[in-house]
C-alpha cells in the first residue's frame, strides 16, 4: 500500500514537532527557571538522541580514495558556529564552542584518543594536553622572594592560557574514496585539529607577531562523535531545531581549503611546491578538490 502526499507531510511533521519539543525540553511548562532543559524520565528514553553510525566499508568496496588535509579558517562567516559562543557566561550554558566541547572532553575523559600529529604516532597524555594550554610566569620581583626563603609568592605569578577566542581555525584530516558497492563518492572524516598560538607567545607582542600557528592536537574524530553530537549548534533559522557539531561535520557544513593531499613527496604542504603567491596555493588547491570532484565522473565513463 503506498503512502499517499498527505500522510507523509503528516509523518515530517510529526518528526520535526518532537524534536523540536526536545530542542527547548520543557521551556513553556517550566515553574521556575531552574526548570528549564529538564527532561522527563520518558522524554530521556523517547529521545535515543545518538549519532548516527557509519556503515562498515570493507576494503575490497573501495575503488579509489586520497587523503586530504583542510583548513578551516575561523574568520568566515560560515565558519562561525564552530567559533561562537567565546564567553560561556553570556548565552546558554548548554551552547559552548567547538574548542570547549573538545577540552571539556579531554579534561571529563570522555576523549582519550589525543595525538601529537596527523599520522597517529605519539599519543598525548592529558598533563601534555595541559601544558600547551597553559604557562605560568614568575616575575624578577618573586624570583627574588624565592631565593631569599619564601615560598608564598602567589601575588608574583602570572597564568596564561589559551580560551576559546585564541583559536583561529581547525585543521582536517579527511579520507575521499569511491564506494563501488554504493556507486559514489564519499568523504571519511578521520581527526580535528584547533589551531591557536603558541601560549609560550601569548601576550609577548615580540613574538606574537612572528609566531606560526600550529596545532595544539589532532583528535580522533570517529572517537570523539558522541561528545561532539551530545554539544548542538545554534541553527538561526530556527532555534526550536539546533544542529550538532557532528552532523555539522558530517554534512561538511564548512568552509576550507585544502592545504595538503597525499603525494609522492612526504605529503608535502602545497605551500611547499608553490611559493610565494598566495593566490597560485588557492588555485592549487581547488585543482585538487576539482580532481577529486571529477574522479567520480570519471568512474562512470567508458
Amino acid at each position: 500500500m503506498k503512502m499517499n502526499w498527505k500522510n507523509l507531510v503528516a509523518l515530517f511533521g510529526a518528526v520535526l514537532l518532537t524534536v523540536s519539543v526536545n530542542a527547548q525540553a520543557n521551556l513553556l511548562n517550566a515553574g521556575t527557571p531552574d526548570d528549564i532543559g529538564k527532561k522527563t524520565a520518558e522524554q530521556l528514553v523517547a529521545d535515543n538522541d545518538k549519532p548516527l553510525p557509519y556503515g562498515y566499508v570493507d576494503d575490497r568496496d573501495i575503488l579509489w580514495s586520497k587523503v586530504v588535509w583542510e583548513y578551516i579558517d575561523l574568520n568566515e562567516r560560515l565558519n562561525l558556529p564552530y567559533y561562537y559562543p567565546i564567553h560561556e557566561n553570556s548565552t546558554d550554558p548548554n551552547r559552548k564552542s567547538l574548542f570547549k566541547t573538545l577540552l571539556n572532553g579531554v579534561q571529563g575523559d570522555q576523549l582519550t584518543e589525543i595525538y601529537d600529529d596527523s599520522y597517529f604516532t605519539t599519543k598525548l597524555t592529558k598533563k601534555e594536553i595541559q601544558a600547551k594550554l597553559f604557562r605560568i610566569d614568575t616575575t624578577d620581583a618573586g624570583k627574588d622572594e624565592l631565593n631569599s626563603g619564601n615560598t608564598n609568592i602567589e601575588e608574583y605569578i602570572t597564568r596564561t592560557e589559551l580560551k576559546p577566542h585564541d583559536i583561529e581555525g581547525y585543521k582536517v584530516k579527511s579520507l575521499w574514496y569511491f564506494d563501488k558497492r554504493q556507486g559514489e563518492m564519499k568523504a571519511r572524516i578521520l581527526a580535528i585539529a584547533p589551531i591557536a598560538p603558541d601560549v609560550q607567545t601569548k601576550g609577548r607582542q615580540e613574538l606574537e607577531d612572528v609566531a606560526e600557528k600550529l596545532p595544539l592536537f589532532w583528535v580522533w574524530y570517529p572517537g570523539a562523535r558522541e561528545i561532539l553530537h551530545s554539544m548542538k549548534v545554534f541553527n538561526e533559522k530556527n532555534s526550536a531545531y539546533p544542529i550538532s557539531f557532528d552532523h555539522m561535520f558530517n554534512a561538511r557544513r564548512y568552509s576550507a581549503i585544502i592545504y595538503r593531499e597525499e603525494n609522492i613527496y612526504g605529503n608535502r604542504d602545497v605551500t611547499q611546491y608553490v611559493k610565494g603567491n598566495a593566490l597560485f596555493q588557492v588555485l592549487e588547491s581547488d585543482r585538487i578538490r576539482e580532481s577529486i570532484r571529477n574522479k567520480e565522473l570519471d568512474m562512470w565513463n567508458y
